[in-house]
């Protein structure tokens, strides 16, 4: 089972069942409108003019036969291909250019849009169409890929009607929501749950938090909004937990709060300003905390400082950060959150456990370097990867947490392209973290050299890390 994003081309075949004699019967036995339900509909109807369908065009790719990933169906040997392969240099008609389809909502009536990254990344054209059929032209003011939001805008020649962010601080687990969105293209689809949890840390980055709901969120319900009964937004809804790719009543929203600091941020200019700490932390485990002398678990504990970073001289190895700015921190995934969505240069006071003592420091925020900064920083034990023209660094834990890469991804950093070089042409980037080939761990740079001088698959297919998010690559070996 996996964390499955909830955008997807548009199905190819249809999954319909019949209802049959007895549902439709037992359809007909439906009781009469409540009080509750009014109020529903009645929200339904006026927030519906605000959600919007996002269709991102790609450009067309041929594909190699041979590539063992591609789906088959509807060629007349596809079964054959399935099995084993099609013939060397068979090449199948081109696929597109693909269409993938995504949810949306309007943030103001300028024309503001807000959307997945995921559903926009590496799109060639965006287009937004409005509950009433019209369409538009997207321009992408800006995407960040470490919380998965995006905001677009369009021109449509009149105010449009826009909805309230909430604040997702104060929603209550057990409070009724409202999901509206576009699954598997069927627009304004409204279905309902409630908050399942709160706070979900879904290893989708850093600075990214979630509210669960059992509200049913499929493929197109990305980018997409979750409503309180006020008729608010308290979370973008991004991804679903699922064995098949269906909803089973895990779906995970981004928090209004994240996307109201992400979304002001991108329409300022374009880009994240990120505040930055510069340490590497862990959770307190009860052995830890037994080893500390302490009697908690909460709070984050300090393992590494960055060299330069504004925490350097100020915050040590084996400090417990119990608070920041009077918010509590019960674990180590609040304090990325809390510092990223602090403004640069702003000061701040962290509550600190030093040996055995509380004390409180001030800490001036930095600003997040940029992916580029953060490439440029790492240490020069490089290793040149010639087949893929490509140079590449260990991720090691300051680098890591430079880069807001979770703990949980291991491989090399891609610090250089050559140009026109196999890597560059199949769109890997700097800042890339390769985490595998074939079925091969690329840990270390040694690993990415060994995997290559036995890899026999061209094009190879590259399992790389961006932005907290996996996706795969085929890469013609040179």
């Amino acid at each position: 089972m996996s964390i499955r994003k909830s955008s997807l081309l548009f199905p190819r075949t249809s999954n319909w069942v019949g209802v049959g004699a007895l549902g439709a019967a037992l359809l007909a036995t439906t009781a009469l409108p409540s009080l509750a339900d009014e109020a529903l509909a009645d929200l339904v109807e006026s927030v519906s003019p605000s959600v919007v369908t996002i269709i991102a065009e790609q450009k067309s790719s041929p594909v190699q036969a041979r590539d063992q990933d591609f789906d088959f169906k509807g060629h007349p040997f596809g079964e054959f291909f399935e099995r084993f392969g099609g013939p060397e240099g068979f090449q199948m008609p081109d696929r597109g250019p693909g269409q993938g389809l995504g949810s949306g909502f309007v943030l103001d009536e300028d024309g503001y849009i807000v959307t997945n990254h995921h559903v926009v990344d590496n799109a060639s054209s965006v287009t937004v169409r409005l509950s009433d059929n019209r369409s538009y032209e997207a321009e992408v003011v800006g995407t960040d890929a470490l919380t998965d939001i995006a905001v677009l805008k369009i021109d449509a020649g009149e105010d449009l009607q826009a909805v309230r962010l909430g604040d997702s601080d104060v929603i209550r687990v057990g409070e009724d929501v409202v999901a509206i969105g576009n699954p598997f293209g069927l627009s304004s689809t409204v279905t309902t749950g409630i908050v399942s949890a709160k706070g979900r840390n879904i290893s989708e980055g850093p600075y990214a938090e979630f509210i669960q709901t059992d509200a049913a969120i499929n493929k197109g319900n990305s980018g997409g909004p979750l409503f309180n009964m006020e008729g608010e937004v308290i979370g973008v809804n991004s991804a679903i937990y699922s064995p098949s790719g269906g909803s089973v009543g895990l779906g995970f929203a981004v928090t209004s709060n994240i996307v109201e600091h992400i979304t002001a941020d991108l329409r300022d200019d374009g880009q994240v300003s990120r505040g930055w700490l510069g340490v590497s932390i862990q959770n307190v485990s009860p052995q830890l905390a037994a080893a500390l002398g302490i009697d908690e678990t909460s709070g984050a504990l300090v393992s590494d400082v960055v060299d330069g970073s504004p925490a350097d001289g100020t915050l040590q190895q084996g400090d417990v950060i119990l608070s920041f700015n009077d918010e509590a921190i019960d674990s180590s995934s609040d304090l990325p959150i809390l510092v990223g969505t602090t403004k640069v240069g702003s000061d701040s006071v962290l509550t600190v456990l030093r040996d055995g003592k509380e004390q409180k420091i001030e800490v001036t925020i930095g600003q997040h370097r940029s992916a580029e900064a953060q490439i440029d920083n790492i240490a020069d034990d490089k290793v040149e990867g010639t087949s893929l023209g490509v140079t590449v660094a260990p991720l090691t834990e300051s680098t890591r947490t430079e880069m807001g890469m979770s703990e949980t991804v291991d491989g090399v950093v891609v610090t250089e392209l050559q140009p026109e070089s196999p890597a560059a042409k199949a769109g890997l980037q700097r800042g890339d973290v390769i985490v595998r080939i074939g079925n091969q761990d690329t840990v270390t740079p040694d690993a990415l050299k060994a995997a290559l001088e036995s890899e026999k698959t061209d094009p190879a297919l590259l399992l790389i890390n961006r932005g907290g998010n996996q996706i795969f690559v085929a890469v013609e070996i040179a």
